[in-house]
């Protein structure tokens, strides 16, 4: 069986367009940030999305079934082991430690995104590795 271009990169091309919308639900869910009505409305948003990306790709209705069980599994299992780790961390700070260690990485989250003006949204690097250049001169 012949594969087209699009069928071979189908599941490439959907994993890049579906990896900025997780990584912003992540975002939103870690920070708890956003009404139950903004949740609706990205999620909405984001069904949108998926769809057109399926619809581009030409993935049949049994693909995307499938795709949307197994993202559904991975959305599960990543939620346990996220109650997991927050269990463990829980075993290790007190609640005043958590709430200054998530303050701590707000601040210094705040504070590289001001460095890494125009470098995207993980910038900065550049400008790190040339301070740990000088320390080490």
């Amino acid at each position: 069986m012949k594969l087209s271009l699009r069928q071979m990169f189908a599941p490439t091309l959907l994993a890049l367009a579906l990896a900025p919308l997780a990584f912003s639900a992540q975002a939103e869910q870690h920070e708890g940030r956003g009404s139950d009505a903004d949740r609706e409305a990205f999620h909405q948003r984001m069904e949108e999305r998926r769809q057109e990306v399926y619809e581009r790709a030409g993935l049949s209705d049994e693909q995307q079934q499938a795709l949307n069980e197994i993202n559904a599994e991975h959305y599960q299992a990543m939620q346990a082991l996220r109650a997991e780790h927050e269990e463990k961390v829980a075993d290790i700070l007190s609640e005043e430690e958590r709430d200054a260690l998530k303050e701590a990485m707000k601040e210094v989250r705040d504070e590289h995104r001001g460095e890494g003006k125009g470098h995207g949204r993980r910038g900065g690097h550049e400008h790190q590795n040339d301070e740990a250049e000088a320390a080490s001169e």
